[in-house]
Parts: C-alpha cells; sequence; structure tokens
C-alpha cells in the first residue's frame, strides 16, 4: 500500500492533533525555563501544535511489513536534522519508525483477537544537540479487524426436557454462539442461526437462538426423545461466511396421563391357620405405562366378607401390591375369604375430571389351612398377688390354656426350670392353679416372675408358655429403727432446751399410705432429768437437753433409750438407745474431746473397756523390758574386763628439794579388778519395776550428786600446789547423801593419822580427766 493514499488522513489527524495530550519525559534533559513577566501577559494566546501525523490503524493478518503513518515536527525542515524515536508496547518488536523520515512501519503480522490497539510514544530531537524539540507524545496504534475466525457454541452439546403433550410455541432451550471478531466494525461478527434437523416438531428463532416447540401432542410413550440440529452463521449468513453447529437432546419428561390396569383380574392364595401377624400371603400387579412418580400407586382392599383380617402395602421398588396377614387365623371357624384389591395412581393432576381412569380393581380368594396348634392361653400375660409370711400352700391365682384344634386334647401345667422358684411356687398340672410352697419375705423379693408351660397331654405335643408376675403385699414385720448411726455430743456448758442431735427412721416395710414415725422416751426414762425428745411430726424427732449444765468429772456418757413407733396395722416399735457424750467444747460449739474417749466413740467400745486394755498393754511392755535387764545383766556379769598391769617407778623423797639425794626403786606390779556391785534381788515386784525403769530411763537423785562428787575431786586434783608432778590414781567409794553408814571416803575421815598409804599410777590423771568427761556426756556409771 503507498503511504501516499494516507495523505488525506494525516491532514485531518494534523488537525486534531492540539486534542492530544503532551507529557514531558522524565528522561529528556531539557532545561526549563521560569518564563518572564512578559511571556506571562502574552501566554493566553494560541500556541502552534508541534506535531503532524496521519490517523493510525493497521489491519489485523496483513503479513507487512506495512506502513502504517507518519511522525512529523513542524521544525523538520527536510535536511535531516531531526531525529525521531519511538516507544511504548511493542516498539523495535511489532513497530519501528524511521528515524530520519518518521514513518512507522509493521514488523509481524498482527491479531486483533489477540491485542486490540497499542500504546506508543513518540520523541522529536535534534541530532547536533542531541535536546527535544518537541515534547514526548503519547498516541495509540489500532487493530483493525478482518472476519477470522469462526463462531462457536459456547454449551454444545445441548440438552433439554419438556413435558410430554405440552402446547405449540413451548420453549425448549436457548442456544448461544459467539464470534470473537469485532462486533463493532463490519459484519464479522454478527450471526444468525436456523434448524438443521427436527422439523416439524421445533423451530429456532434466528437471531435469539431460542427453540419452539411446533407440533402438540407429543406423546413419550410414542416417542420418548428427539434430536435437534442447530446450525450459526456470520456475516449474517451472506456468502462467504464462517458456519457452526450444535446438538440439542430434547426429551420429553413424563406426565401422568395413563392409569394402573391390574395383569389378573382374580387371584388364589393360601395360607396356614398357624401363620403370624405380618406374614406376606402373596403379591399382586398393576402396570402403569407412566414412568417414575406417574407409575407410584397405592393399593387399598375393599372387603367382601372380611374384617380387616387382611392388609396390603405397596412395595416401593416394584410398585407391587403385598398381601399381609393382619389378624390370627382360626380354621375351625373359617376357612375362606374373598376380597377385592384396588390399584390407584398416587399422584395425579387436580386438573383431571375422570379419575375413574387412574385406578382399577381385582379379586382375591384366600383359602386358610388346617394345622395342629398348641394350647392358648386365656391371657398374655397374668398379674398375681400374695401376702407375706403366707402359710405353705396358699392359694395365689391360677392360668388357663386350650387346645384350639377340633380335637381339644387336655393340658397339663407346669413350671419352668428355675430351682429357687420352684422351691416358691408349686402348680396343679391338671388345672394351672398356682400356690405358695414356703412362706415369702416381701423385704427379700417383692416380685417373683415365673414361666408356665402348656402343654398337650399327647406325644410330641406343642408347647405354650406365659409369663407370670407375682407381687408379695407387705404386711407390717418389721420395727423402725435409727436411719443411721449416730454419735451426739453435749457440751459441759449446755443450756436447757438446747437442740443436740436430729434423729430419723427408717423402716423395712412399704405401706401404701407412706410411713409414719412416733419418737418417745422410754417408760424408765420418761422422767429423765438430763434429756428429752421431741417429736418433730415429720419423721424426725430432737434430742434436747433439760438443765443447766452438764461435767465431765461427774459423768462422761449418758445412754438415752428412745421407743419409735410406727403406723402399721398392728403397729410395732422399737427400741434404740442413743450414747451421748460429754464434751469440753470449743467457744464455736465444736466438741475439743481427744485421747482415749474418742478413740473409744470412734472404734465403738466403752472407755472403761478401752482403759483395760492400754492398762494390759503397759504392764506387759514392762515385763518385757525387766525381761532385757535381766539378760543384760547376765551377760555383763560373765563378760567382765580386767585391768592392765600398770608399773611405775615410785620415787621417794628422803630430803627436800635435793635431787641427789632421792634413791629410786622398783615397786611391784600392782593389779586391780573391777568388780559390779550385784543388786540384791528383791520380791516387791512393785520396787522391781520401778528399779528397772530408772535404769532404763537414767534417772534418780543419785546421778548429779555422784557427777558433782567427781568434778569437785577433779578440780582439786588438777589446782592442789602439793601434788606429785606425775600422774596419780585416787580411789573413792561413794554411797551418795542420805547414806546410814556415812561416808567411807579416806577424805572426810576424823583420823589425824598422817602416815596415810597412797598408791599412785603413773599416766592416770588424764585417764581420769577422760572418764570424767565420759559420764557429763552421759556414759553410765556402769560403763566406767
Amino acid at each position: 500500500m503507498n503511504c501516499y493514499a494516507w495523505l488525506p488522513m494525516l491532514i485531518a489527524f494534523s488537525m486534531l492533533g492540539h486534542c492530544f495530550p503532551k507529557e514531558t519525559n522524565a528522561r529528556q534533559h531539557l532545561q526549563i525555563k521560569k518564563p518572564t513577566q512578559q511571556e506571562q501577559h502574552v501566554s493566553h494566546r494560541r500556541i502552534r501544535r508541534g506535531w503532524k501525523w496521519n490517523q493510525l490503524f493497521v489491519p489485523e493478518e496483513d503479513p507487512g511489513p506495512l506502513c502504517v503513518g507518519q511522525l512529523k515536527s513542524d521544525d523538520d525542515k527536510g535536511n535531516f536534522s531531526i531525529k525521531y524515536i519511538l516507544l511504548g508496547e511493542g516498539a523495535g518488536e511489532v513497530f519501528r519508525i524511521d528515524e530520519d523520515t518518521g514513518f512507522i512501519y509493521t514488523m509481524k503480522k498482527l491479531d486483533r483477537e489477540e491485542k486490540a490497539f497499542y500504546t506508543m510514544r513518540a520523541q522529536a530531537i535534534n541530532r547536533l544537540t542531541m535536546q527535544p524539540v518537541e515534547p514526548e507524545s503519547e498516541f495509540i496504534i489500532k487493530v483493525q479487524d478482518i472476519n477470522d475466525n469462526k463462531p462457536q457454541f459456547q454449551n454444545g452439546p445441548y440438552v433439554a426436557s419438556i413435558p410430554e403433550m405440552c402446547e405449540v410455541e413451548t420453549s425448549v432451550i436457548q442456544v448461544t454462539a459467539t464470534d470473537a471478531d469485532d462486533p463493532t466494525h463490519g459484519n464479522s461478527a454478527r450471526l444468525i442461526y436456523s434448524i438443521l434437523q427436527g422439523q416439524p416438531y421445533f423451530s429456532v428463532e434466528p437471531k435469539t437462538g431460542i427453540i419452539f416447540t411446533s407440533l402438540p401432542d407429543m406423546d413419550r410413550e410414542a416417542k420418548e426423545q428427539h434430536l435437534v440440529i442447530i446450525q450459526v452463521k456470520d456475516m449474517v449468513g451472506q456468502q462467504g461466511g464462517f458456519s457452526a453447529t450444535t446438538t440439542v437432546t430434547v426429551n420429553l419428561a413424563d406426565i401422568n396421563d395413563n392409569g394402573p390396569k391390574f395383569q389378573q383380574k382374580l387371584y388364589h392364595f393360601s395360607v396356614p391357620e398357624s401363620a403370624a401377624i405380618g406374614t406376606v400371603i402373596g403379591r399382586i400387579m398393576a402396570d402403569d405405562s407412566d414412568i417414575g412418580e406417574n407409575a407410584e400407586m397405592n393399593y387399598t382392599i375393599e372387603e367382601i366378607d372380611s374384617s380387616d383380617v387382611f392388609d396390603i402395602m405397596t412395595d416401593p421398588d416394584t410398585q407391587e401390591g403385598i398381601l399381609i396377614l393382619n389378624k390370627h387365623l382360626d380354621y375351625e371357624s373359617k376357612r375362606r375369604f374373598s376380597i377385592r384389591a384396588v390399584a390407584t395412581n398416587k399422584h395425579i393432576d387436580p386438573r383431571i375430571v375422570n379419575l375413574n381412569q387412574f385406578k382399577d380393581l381385582t379379586d382375591i380368594k384366600i383359602t386358610v389351612e388346617d394345622v395342629d396348634e398348641p394350647p392358648v392361653f386365656t391371657a398374655l400375660e397374668y398379674m398375681l398377688e400374695i401376702l407375706e409370711n403366707s402359710s405353705t400352700g396358699t392359694f395365689v391365682g391360677a392360668v388357663t390354656a386350650r387346645d384350639q384344634d377340633v380335637a381339644n386334647n387336655p393340658i397339663r401345667y407346669h413350671i419352668d426350670q428355675n430351682t429357687d422358684l420352684k422351691r416358691m411356687f408349686k402348680i396343679a398340672a391338671h388345672n394351672g392353679t398356682i400356690m405358695i410352697a414356703k412362706p415369702l419375705d416381701r423385704e427379700t423379693a417383692s416380685w417373683h416372675n415365673l414361666t408356665v408351660s402348656a402343654s398337650e397331654e399327647k406325644k410330641n405335643g406343642f408347647i405354650s408358655r406365659v409369663p407370670v408376675f407375682i407381687r408379695v403385699l407387705d404386711i407390717n414385720d418389721n420395727a423402725p429403727e435409727f436411719s443411721k448411726r449416730y454419735r451426739p455430743y453435749v457440751c459441759e456448758t449446755a443450756k436447757p432446751g438446747q437442740l443436740i442431735q436430729t434423729i430419723s427412721a427408717t423402716d423395712k416395710d412399704d405401706p401404701v399410705e407412706g410411713h409414719h414415725f412416733y419418737f418417745t422416751l422410754a417408760t424408765k426414762t420418761s422422767t429423765n432429768t438430763n434429756f428429752t425428745v421431741r417429736d418433730n411430726q415429720d419423721n424426725t424427732a430432737g434430742v434436747l437437753t433439760r438443765k443447766i449444765a452438764f461435767s465431765r468429772q461427774e459423768q462422761v456418757f449418758f445412754l438415752l433409750p428412745i421407743v419409735i413407733t410406727d403406723n402399721g396395722e398392728p403397729a410395732l416399735s422399737s427400741t434404740n438407745t442413743l450414747t451421748i457424750r460429754v464434751c469440753d467444747c470449743y467457744p464455736d460449739g465444736s466438741c475439743s474431746s481427744g485421747g482415749v474417749e474418742a478413740f473409744a466413740l470412734y472404734v465403738g467400745i466403752s472407755p472403761g473397756g478401752l482403759i483395760a486394755i492400754l492398762s494390759c498393754f503397759l504392764i506387759t511392755l514392762v515385763l518385757l523390758l525387766l525381761i532385757l535387764a535381766v539378760r543384760r545383766y547376765k551377760k555383763e556379769k560373765v563378760n567382765s574386763e580386767k585391768w592392765e598391769e600398770v608399773t611405775e617407778n615410785v620415787v621417794r623423797y628422803e630430803d627436800e628439794g635435793v635431787e641427789q639425794d632421792t634413791k629410786a626403786f622398783d615397786v611391784v606390779t600392782l593389779r586391780s579388778h573391777r568388780k559390779r556391785k550385784e543388786p540384791t534381788p528383791r520380791t516387791d515386784m512393785t520396787a522391781l519395776i520401778r528399779m528397772s525403769l530408772r535404769q532404763s530411763l537414767r534417772i534418780g537423785p543419785d546421778d548429779d550428786v555422784f557427777r558433782e562428787f567427781i568434778l569437785e575431786r577433779l578440780h582439786e586434783a588438777d589446782t592442789d600446789p602439793c601434788a606429785p608432778p606425775y600422774n596419780s590414781l585416787q580411789t573413792y567409794a561413794f554411797e551418795g547423801d542420805g547414806s546410814v553408814a556415812g561416808s567411807l571416803s579416806s577424805l572426810e575421815s576424823d583420823s589425824t593419822d598422817t602416815d596415810q598409804n597412797y598408791e599412785y599410777l603413773s599416766n592416770w590423771g588424764p585417764r581420769f580427766k577422760r572418764l570424767a568427761s565420759m559420764y557429763e556426756n552421759g556414759v553410765k556409771d556402769r560403763d566406767f
């Protein structure tokens, strides 16, 4: 195509150029000067447009290269001083520009359905200065459509459904096709519909694609499905356009226009007389040409010579009528039945006037067959009553069964296997009379359930069973008693009329009017000055105090007998005793007593008994300790220790202060044995026990005295300036305070004899100190 053909369009487009927005590219390196006052004054004048170009359109599918148009600046004098630059979508790939002339060319085929337009930007710069001579401007290149796409149906193939027997011009379905071409340009996307197959039953509206019925009374039973083919063309159906087809499957929906018809007009069935209720006797069937819910039907029975003996129901899967036995049959009473069954459509159009065409009738003959039947009890279950404690052989009740067969065989009765019940009840085999075999107690079991069997006396006869429920009626044979074990206490500071305990009663009996108990003090204690009982008239009573205060020193426990009487016929009573404990209470009224008394109440024994038990335990413990002490004493006596032999050089001074005058000599070895004084056995057991306790606890008046004595002697030996400069051993015999014999120690002797003999053992002083320290730390005197 010659670019000059676009010249008129370019001129027209240049006249509208001033309407395009002029933008400044951020990448331009123009220096923007602030306008002077004179420039601001003349800014209202019309400014020339700086760009000229053609109306930019390009047809799709042209292989190119194709000249789209030309961009030209007013400053372009044709001397190639201006360089044109093309920017934007597709620049360099889809479009290119001749930088000298400004002509724009396509570089490949364009598809309008892929992209309908391109937004481009143009710029003109001076080749020498590389400065923009025109501001950057934006323009659009549109792709013109051609008919290059076929119409397509969106949802085909289609399936539709209409009711049979519908009227003419009933809308079936609308088919829709689309064309990717431009609907605003030419006829490429203008579609028209037509029907290729489906006449004369259907037609289609050319512009909308809606399919309508063309014939009335289309019967589903004659033809259930129709196939319609629809064609669509673009270019308004003109020659050279494209076309497409789709199929529409039209299903005729069923309506209830047919009634049921029985396959047979007479049915024969037989049933044994022993058949249980609910037994299926037979099935009948009525046909219906309709389908689905229109073929559903209900079956009913029109009785001719029966009285609700049979019933009929519909099988939902097969639509058959199921004949069911509704009552027991008796061959001896009636042997044949005649009934009539009716089949009716379940869903009938209310506009139907003649309803008889939607139902049908058939007759049914039923024959009853004779069978040998088991005995039949006169009741399905028996409820009997008997008073408790009735004597053996008392009549309880009777059960009755009979043979319904024509033979009417004799019946025998017996109680089914249950050992306990057989011991308690017995039954007369010939007449079904039930009696008790031993007295019954309602408090043990208030109901007894028996199973009684009845059988024909003939061999291999049938057996029937019936449940028998025997209720044991209550008589007043149990006296009331406390409902629980009470542990009341009264404070020493209690006041008269103070409630210390609320009591209630229980009774194993079950009177019809309910329980009502009466509480009173026993006859012997009715004048009790300590406590009284107040009946609350609600099966409870309160125990109240009658005097000002109580004393534990005077009496710790009070026994209060209370008589409880019921309202039975005859009335029964019992005496129940409350044990009331006197307690030293806290200010809030709670009991603070513990120890022996609390423990005695807890275990349920008297305090005296508990004290006796504790005394026996203590005596046994003391005897055990005594035996252990005796054994230990005998062991220590046999294994006594020996003293070590001690040899020392004793120096005797003849002259004071002269060391050379001394004469040393050896003394014989001194040997000493420690002996323990054996206690004298005493026949007084009390004294012996007391002594044993003292020895075990290391208590007594002599301990402190003996300790003080040892410490005094030790202090004297350490502080005596006249003591020899070597260790010495001093022996003392100490009887303690209060001895009748007096002291045997030489330290307290009144003798003036100065020639006393002292025996010294070397190295004994430190040992004596160690012994004193050991005693202070708790070592017993027998360990010395």
